[in-house]
């Protein structure tokens, strides 16, 4: 769907905005009704479909393996970048990279590492905490497979200006917190 500079002027300029122009709220909890601009790009999300879903598949055959005897989930691969920017982290500070709760990032810290894919150890500069690392014979497999896979989000962002860049990288990042505080929610509820 084009972009259509008419509606963008017709499109509320802010979410306050865009429900007052929806009509009068139901409940305390009535959710906002998207702009069309904001339509627009809730419509490119399943475009996005195809290649989560190709992620397994595309591993190295023996990442693949590990994640299947483990039974790791997407959430286990996205403590791997993590690892790969800075190594070795510790817990905490995976789990605030990853903004997930401390005992949730140490689950899958395990679960990790009983599949051999990251190491843990003591921090000699502070017993209390546990470092975390890529060992040294799952790195090449590790990059080769995360480098693969960014391909497309490295050609976008390399198409953005840096100011671009930097609110593709902030709308990313606050739609993902939204994504995981509404996982929780619902986990909560069960």
């Amino acid at each position: 769907m084009p972009h259509d500079p008419a509606a963008a002027e017709r499109t509320p300029s802010s979410p306050e905005a865009a429900a007052t122009a929806a009509g009068p709220a139901t409940g305390p909890a009535a959710p906002r009704v998207p702009t069309p601009q904001e339509i627009e790009a809730i419509g490119l999300v399943p475009l996005l479909a195809p290649y989560l879903r190709q992620a397994r598949g595309q591993m190295p055959d023996d990442l693949r393996a590990a994640f299947e005897a483990h039974s790791l989930t997407p959430r286990h691969g996205a403590v791997l970048p993590q690892l790969l920017a800075e190594q070795p982290l510790a817990v905490g500070e995976l789990a605030q990279r990853l903004r997930l709760s401390l005992s949730t990032t140490s689950e899958l810290v395990g679960a990790l590492s009983r599949a051999g894919l990251v190491e843990r150890r003591e921090d000699p500069a502070n017993r209390r905490r546990t470092l975390v690392a890529i060992p040294a014979d799952r790195l090449p497999v590790v990059q080769e497979f995360i480098t693969a896979r960014s391909q497309p989000m490295l050609r976008a962002l390399d198409s953005l200006s840096p100011r671009d860049r930097a609110g593709f990288i902030a709308g990313l990042t606050a739609w993902a917190r939204e994504v995981q505080a509404q996982d929780g929610a619902t986990a909560a509820r069960r």
